[in-house]
């Protein structure tokens, strides 16, 4: 394409980058600020729930036993990363906990990978998510360069970095889910500014001052600016407005409820935590909710959303941290099963039927319990008498050669 009446070529490139087009003079309605974002009040939920659910369960390294079991590996020094400390500043929850949250606000959680001479980690430095930049080398292996507090850059190979995304199109980086569902928060945080605005002003609806002769656009905007400045603001919500030449006020008696806004800002907090699959009452929109609901909501939180992204962090931890080699003996998993602990009755009854089924014992119904062991006694399984092996017992054959 050519500039007319100049005969100059046009270039055009195609980018999908929001910032990109604003600057360029781009009309860009689905945006929203990740950092505005993420500190609405539901957004800033959600990324909590996850965040600190999944950092309080225990993240063990497991050794595969011979019998196909497992068993942890806790003497292996990535075990006492993953578990208690994995920074000489953070602890296990602190650092998993900035880690997601990091995830689940910008795509992406970086952390720098300590080895000892043996190849073995050590510890784990959490970076920030804007400090860091990711390049593609031509040999198809990533490069990340790291901006230091003093304006530095430390450069780190893909073998040194602990890198956790969101989900992705280019394989390379995260994308942030505020960026991806823009429209449904951008909508969120208008709805919110404008609330605001109200509640600046204690709710007092506008209206309209009126004068009996004509004013020119200087006395217009003059009178405004002074109504403005004696009687907008929530500290002037009680003060009597005295007008004079003339003017009369009229206000314009339209609450947020007849323009049906409060029930717009429920359905806009329900998006909000739909992006992020939390479920309302997670999330803490209890709106015709009950204690069954509820009860279903919270296991459903652990299959739908915890457990997914609890996969995506494993399978990336497996990848970064041990080598080929060392995951045929070892690998890292989270151990969700104290999110679906049922009450007392419901437990007991499970342990029950498991320990009458034969495939659970003393022991280890106690260990669910945080109970000790009660001795070799309790490592013994019991089994119904009216069960057996098909065939075991049968004497039909004898029964019969006896006739």
């Amino acid at each position: 394409m050519k500039w007319w009446p100049f005969g100059k070529a046009e270039q055009r490139i195609a980018s999908d980058d929001p910032f990109l087009g604003e600057f360029l003079g781009a009309r860009w309605q689905a945006r929203a600020d990740i950092e505005k974002a993420s500190g609405h009040a539901v957004a800033h939920r959600c990324i909590s729930v996850i965040a600190e659910n999944l950092a309080s369960v225990p993240l063990k390294l497991y050794r595969r036993t011979e019998n196909g079991g497992r068993e942890a590996a806790t003497d292996h020094p990535l075990y006492a990363v993953l578990h208690d400390q994995t920074a000489p500043t953070l602890t296990a929850f602190e650092a998993r906990e900035w880690l997601l949250a990091s995830v689940l606000t910008y795509g992406n959680g970086f952390a720098k990978i300590e080895r000892n001479g043996r190849g073995q980690v050590v510890a784990l430095h959490p970076l920030m998510a804007g400090s860091v930049t990711v390049e593609l080398l031509k040999n198809g292996r990533l490069r990340y360069k790291h901006a230091l507090p003093d304006g530095g850059t430390d450069v780190l190979l893909q073998e040194e970095v602990l890198h956790l995304r969101y989900r992705t199109k280019d394989g390379i980086l995260g994308m942030s889910p505020i960026q991806i569902a823009a429209a449904a928060f951008g909508l969120a945080l208008a709805q919110q500014d404008q609330a605001g605005s109200a509640a600046e002003n204690a709710f007092r609806p506008s209206g309209v001052l009126t004068f009996p002769n004509k004013l020119g656009a200087p006395g217009k905007d003059d009178a405004l600016e002074k109504f403005r400045a004696r009687f907008i603001g929530q500290l002037k919500a009680n003060d009597p407005i005295v007008l004079d030449g003339g003017a009369t006020w009229s206000p314009i008696a339209m609450s947020s409820r007849d323009a049906e806004f409060l029930e717009s800002r429920k359905l806009s907090n329900l998006d909000v935590a739909r992006v992020y699959g939390v479920p309302p009452s997670v999330a803490g929109i209890v709106d015709g909710q009950n204690y069954s609901s509820i009860s279903e909501e919270s296991r459903a939180l652990v299959s739908r959303c915890l457990a997914p992204m609890a996969k995506r962090i494993e399978q990336s931890l497996n990848v970064a941290l041990l080598t080929p080699e060392s995951r045929k003996a070892f690998f890292i998993e989270h151990d969700l099963a104290g999110l679906l602990r049922g009450d007392l009755s419901t437990r007991y009854a499970a342990y029950r039927v498991g320990r009458e089924g034969g495939w659970l014992n003393v022991n280890e119904i106690r260990a669910f319990e945080n109970l000790s062991s009660i001795g070799a006694d309790g490592d013994q399984y019991i089994q119904p008498l009216n069960m057996g092996l098909v065939g075991a017992n049968d004497n039909r054959g004898r029964l019969e050669d006896a006739a």
